[in-house]
């Protein structure tokens, strides 16, 4: 066992040795895309965010008033609980109960809904920011483009280059 892990170093040292031999003989192009920055900054990512707010507000500020109402309603029930009948009190508490149950409901289905649209925005924003990524790679002749890496020379950065396709491209 210990010889194969030896025998597979040996190999692994080998071709990373070929590898960088041949990257430094060649005129190797590289490029990194931070694509945090390209969610943040760009503006088809911050028109995608305006168009998700936009059509999810009202329903969550009804979703909002109806957990307020529910609130008043429980805080109501506790302070009347004592002066109400046995029959009042339970059917109050079913009331509630119910309430609680549909808001609940409410709650994860708009979270299910937001989740959805939000994966579709990324989904597009994704295939967009691959365009851009693509037409810089080729129009600047790049050999290798990284996303995110964990450290790399700010120099091989297009990240801003890439923002400037995608907010060229809003509108298209």
């Amino acid at each position: 066992m210990k010889t194969i892990r030896k025998n597979l170093l040996v190999a692994l040292l080998a071709g990373t040795s070929a590898l960088t031999g041949f990257v430094q003989a060649q005129d190797f192009k590289i490029g990194i895309v931070n694509t945090d920055r390209i969610l943040r900054d760009s503006n088809v990512a911050k028109t995608a965010q305006g168009k998700l707010e936009s059509e999810f507000l009202k329903r969550e500020k009804d979703l909002n008033d109806a957990i307020n109402a529910f609130k008043s309603a429980a805080d109501k029930f506790e302070r009347d609980a004592p002066t109400l009948s046995e029959a009042q009190r339970v059917s109050k508490q079913k009331q509630l109960v119910e309430q609680d149950r549909d808001l609940k409901r409410r709650q994860r289905e708009f979270q299910e809904d937001l989740g959805a649209r939000k994966n579709e925005e990324n989904q597009m924003l994704f295939e967009k920011a691959g365009r851009a990524v693509k037409q810089v790679a080729e129009s600047e002749k790049y050999d290798l483009v990284l996303q995110d890496a964990a450290y790399f020379n700010p120099k091989h950065d297009i990240t801003e280059k890439v923002i400037k396709v995608l907010n060229a491209s809003v509108g298209k």
